[in-house]
């Protein structure tokens, strides 16, 4: 297993210094999904949500999430994104909404922690937009697919 670097010698938590790290072009897709009733889905489905168009408002959750990871995540340093996408998707055998996010940058350290947000706002944003009509929605299968860029090279999720 890799070193944690976001430790010190003395096993305290810190801000990795990137300085001398090469600026490259970074790419990072992250996916995940929320699961409903069949009933919510079918309320998604028909656009008949009270609080408006949830997979438009989410997708702009998603993507103002990503730009705010360094106010979320303590040790994640501000980036300066040069694209976030968020997709949804619905999926009527979840039934739901899949959920993916890409973002790219070129700098000394990698958009994971940026997508992972973007995937996570927006399924939240899902959540806040249909609870009315389902509490019990499921939230789920969050993970990075695809880093690139940087000394570590490429890691695609199998």
């Amino acid at each position: 297993m890799a070193e944690l670097t976001h430790f010190d010698a003395e096993g305290r938590a810190h801000m990795v210094d990137v300085s001398d790290k090469a600026e490259t072009a970074r790419i990072a897709r992250a996916e995940g999904w929320v699961r409903m009733a069949p009933a919510t889905f079918d309320i998604l489905r028909e656009g008949r949500a009270k609080k408006g168009d949830v997979p438009g408002v989410a997708r702009l959750a998603g993507i103002m999430g990503a730009k705010r990871t360094a106010d979320l995540i303590p040790l994640c340093h501000p980036l300066s994104l040069s694209k976030v996408t968020v997709d949804l998707e619905r999926d009527a055998d979840l039934p739901g909404l899949r959920i993916t996010a890409e973002v790219r940058t070129t700098g000394p350290t990698g958009v994971e922690m940026e997508a992972l947000t973007a995937v996570s706002t927006a399924a939240l944003t899902v959540y806040d937009m249909l609870k009315a009509a389902d509490r019990a929605m499921e939230i789920g299968g969050i993970r990075v697919v695809l880093k690139d860029g940087g000394k570590s090279g490429r890691y695609e999720a199998e």
